[in-house]
């Protein structure tokens, strides 16, 4: 499942290649990878016409701003924040014509990509949605599993009324938010060994099995050690290291072990330089003991027992 990082990755490549161009139109081949509203004309209704004013992201879920009349493109956001805005869209141009049109959301699941492609590229096996632009070019929602989504949001609506997963988010781990003090304060009561807390949504946004492997790993943590069980030290020592190994990931524009692509095809890095993720019986890259991986609540963990403690 894409995580994070991959899920920023696309963000970032979203926003370079559509922005401010006019959805004319699409085509739904899945009709249940539309979650919102129920019927899939009403989905393609609700879009067709609007302008996408910026991409964002929260937790693993993308979320564009639309608009309706002249939009200018401009970069709403120039600092590249992750997180969603209210539902209270503005134009950020005096004068603008731009009037707010809902959002667009999608959640990629287990196997889904949005591409980038020219209305004469071959249709995929596994292609659902088709979103067409100028020029013609292309969005394409492809999800081989079928679990992904896509979400239309009308003007004035709060997306976490629609898109419900949202409202049960924790924290962005690039947040001010997420701090030493609050993720201490977190795993204090929590009986669960520290991998599965770290999956768990609620408690921070984003990270997924991947990257709780590889922050275990840095901050030298067994997966099975209980939450509860963790030292001022250690807990410290985990907050940098899942913002470490996020960041890590975003710069090798995020990890393909099967079907993540960016938004252009082109597959993730941070496979080759994982430090525990997906290398059972591998040398550990520090200690050159094996890597070993144990199940926990139906969930593969990687560690090195040398380095791990």
């Amino acid at each position: 499942m894409p995580e994070l990082p991959e899920v920023e990755t696309v963000r970032q490549g979203l926003n370079q290649v559509t922005l401010a161009q006019i959805i004319q139109g699409g085509d739904v081949l899945l009709d249940r990878s539309i979650a919102h509203p129920f019927l899939a004309a009403d989905f393609l209704a609700g879009i067709t016409g609007t302008a996408i004013q910026q991409w964002h992201r929260r937790g693993k879920y993308l979320l564009a701003a639309l608009v309706k009349g002249t939009p200018d493109g401009t970069d709403a956001n120039p600092q590249g924040n992750e997180s969603a805005p209210g539902c209270d869209q503005k134009s950020d141009q005096p004068g603008s014509l731009a009037a707010p049109a809902g959002w667009l959301g999608v959640h990629l699941r287990m196997t889904g990509q949005l591409l980038w492609m020219h209305e004469d590229e071959l249709v995929q096996k596994h292609c659902r949605v088709r979103l067409f632009f100028p020029k013609g070019r292309e969005l394409r929602f492809i999800d081989q599993r079928t679990f992904g989504q896509l979400w239309w949001v009308p003007p004035n609506c709060q997306p976490e009324l629609v898109m419900t997963g949202l409202a049960n988010l924790g924290p962005e781990p690039f947040s001010e938010q997420f701090s030493v003090a609050y993720l201490g304060a977190q795993l204090h009561n929590r009986k669960r060994p520290i991998k599965n807390a770290l999956l768990d949504q609620a408690l921070v946004a984003g990270v997924g099995n991947i990257y709780a492997d590889e922050a275990l790993f840095l901050s030298g943590i067994q997966p099975q050690t209980l939450s509860a069980n963790l030292s001022s030290q250690q807990i410290e020592k985990l907050h940098a290291a899942v913002i470490q190994v996020l960041q890590d990931s975003i710069n090798a524009r995020g990890t393909t072990f099967s079907d993540f692509r960016d938004v252009s095809g082109v597959n993730g890095n941070y496979g080759g330089i994982a430090w525990v993720y997906d290398r059972k019986g591998q040398p550990c890259r520090i200690c050159n003991g094996m890597i070993e991986r144990v199940k926990l609540a139906g969930r593969s963990a990687h560690f090195c027992p040398t380095c791990q403690r």
